[in-house]
């Protein structure tokens, strides 16, 4: 079963090749695709094209700024115990590592810690909590990074415990609550800047900080952990986080941070860094100690200062993800199973499934997958022994999970996150009801054509523009990611210059040609479903491959489609 085709759409008008779209010292295609995507305002096109981190704005633009700088010189000041106390994800991780290198700056000895997202859950909860004062002793300051902003009812038990709560986050606040701390530094609370992950709060705090009183701490010189948590939390790619990501990826491959450099090792990268690195071989493998319920491997791999260490812990890493993929293999095809006995695509408007034979730790990544492949917004629900069920979804362009969580819970014990990631609790006997609600928001608060699948593409080009010239110019856009998407162009006619060589995990490598041009192409999991014949249209983003010294550029193949009429 296969979800509807691609709509291909245009992004805007037409890419035309004829002189009028630029000047011979700026490059036609480059022009064009900053037009669609349009400048931000007051921005001047050199400044976009090429960011610098002086350009970075006042950090005390961000609410509550100077007295969480304020609280923490004081506990500078007197010597008090700090905590960092943060999520199990990447983002979760770099940030506790980045707010404990600045600390230490301060001649600081904070201690940290991260819960287990199986026995404990997200966030200050009261079992992770717990754990937390009996592995240490009791802090002055508990400092919480990517987690706090909802915890209104734990942030009221550190008050009757005498301990101070500061608060460092990007969540969605509450509407009506507010955790009773001495700072709530989170710019969703008031400020321009709600697109940063926590990592970028955390930076931000620490430029505050220096700005306030100098340290013996270069901070640009740990933007590469920026970078590594923004493109792995798939936050927006605009504004200072752009920036930060364009710096942090240049200052990657000669990190001074252990870990990322050997997990740079362990993942074959070759001395570069794009986002796409970031996001498919670094993220995934800090990610998957989190799902294994051991985020503290994932924590020692960014903290520790030992390269032999660093480079034990990345292999570790790498086997928690293969682990993690055998997880998400097995899951996957039980829920297509699911699905092939009781899901009609061109009637259920969402995909909601549940079981207790399901590891909680994978879900959220077989949510993203079925998401994708059915273009459902998507929860995917682990339920333990207790009967509790612990989900994470994933949505489509146009539908809030946390709008629809809001409006579905009467049948839920919690819930929260983002737009198009978030998680929930649910009792395992109002699963179906919890789905037929969630259908219900869906199909009153969107329109059939909403709903549809759509292929936004930037222009029409034929493979004689395909050179590594056309991909310096494109390559000015990056960093690529959530609302700075990587560019999709299509061609026409595009007919095998052999036959597909299938790959594992259904990955097909192709020989295209167009005319007397040749073009390598990978199509990731299109050896999935049956393919048109010959000849097609395809819609493809471009990269740059390199190996053994040679570099080229290379297909990455979007969909495909029998050949249309050019004015289809």
């Amino acid at each position: 079963m296969r979800a509807q085709p691609f709509i291909w759409i245009p992004r805007g008008e037409p890419f035309r090749q004829d002189g009028s779209d630029g000047s011979d010292s700026f490059p036609p295609i480059l022009e064009h695709l900053i037009r669609q995507r349009g400048l931000p305002e007051g921005m001047d096109l050199d400044d976009y094209l090429h960011p610098k981190l002086r350009n970075l704005a006042d950090p005390f633009l961000i609410p509550d700024m100077r007295p969480a700088v304020e609280r923490l010189l004081t506990a500078v000041d007197q010597r008090q115990n700090v905590c960092i106390f943060g999520d199990y994800d990447v983002d979760g991780v770099s940030s506790i590592t980045l707010m404990r290198r600045i600390l230490m700056a301060y001649g600081m000895e904070p201690r940290h810690f991260i819960p287990r997202r199986g026995p404990e859950g997200y966030g200050l909860s009261a079992a992770a909590l717990e754990r937390c004062m009996d592995e240490g002793s009791k802090p002055d300051l508990l400092v919480t990074v990517d987690c706090g902003t909802v915890s209104v009812k734990e942030a009221a038990m550190l008050r009757t415990e005498g301990i101070d709560l500061l608060i460092v986050d990007h969540h969605e606040p509450l509407p009506d609550a507010r955790p009773d701390c001495c700072a709530l530094v989170n710019p969703k609370c008031g400020s321009d800047f709600t697109y940063l992950c926590a990592a970028g709060v955390v930076f931000k705090l620490g430029h505050a900080l220096l700005k306030t009183r100098p340290a013996p701490l270069d901070l640009k010189k740990l933007i590469d952990l920026v970078a590594v948590a923004t493109i792995s939390d798939i936050v927006p790619m605009v504004g200072e986080n752009r920036l930060m990501v364009r710096h942090g990826l240049r200052y990657l491959p000669n990190t001074l941070n252990p870990g990322l450099r050997a997990l740079q090792d362990v993942t074959g990268m070759n001395g570069s860094a794009t986002s796409m690195d970031v996001g498919f071989r670094i993220g995934p493998r800090l990610n998957a100690a989190g799902r294994m319920d051991v985020p503290e491997d994932a924590l020692a791999t960014l903290t520790t200062d030992c390269r032999r260490l660093a480079r034990d812990l990345a292999m570790k890493l790498d086997d928690y993800n293969r682990e993690r993929q055998n997880y998400e293999s097995l899951i996957r095809s039980e829920a297509v199973e699911m699905l092939a006995r009781d899901f009609e695509p061109a009637r259920d408007p969402v995909i909601v499934l549940g079981s207790r034979d399901w590891h909680h730790g994978v879900v959220g990544i077989v949510a993203s997958r079925l998401m994708r492949q059915y273009h459902k917004p998507t929860f995917i629900i682990a339920i333990d022994d207790d009967g509790i069920g612990k989900g994470s979804g994933r949505s489509i362009e146009g539908v809030s999970l946390v709008e629809a969580i809001r409006a579905c819970e009467a049948e839920l014990i919690a819930g929260g996150g983002h737009a198009m990631a978030a998680g929930l609790s649910v009792h395992e006997d109002k699963i179906d009801i919890f789905r037929e609600r969630f259908a219900e928001y869906v199909l009153a608060t969107t329109t059939e054509e909403q709903r549809r699948p759509k292929l936004l593409y930037d222009a029409e080009i034929s493979f004689d523009q395909l050179s590594l010239d056309f991909l310096s110019s494109y390559e000015l856009l990056q960093p690529f990611g959530n609302c700075n998407p990587q560019p999709v162009f299509i061609s026409r006619g595009i007919n095998l210059s052999r036959p597909p060589l299938r790959m594992k995990n259904h990955h097909l490598r192709f020989m295209l040609r167009q005319g007397y041009h040749e073009q390598d192409a990978v199509f990731f999991g299109g050896g999935e479903h049956p393919l048109p014949d010959p000849p097609w249209d395809v819609a493809f983003t471009i990269d740059r491959n390199t190996f053994r010294g040679r570099t080229s550029l290379q297909l990455v193949v979007q969909d495909v489609r029998a050949a249309q009429n050019p004015m289809s």
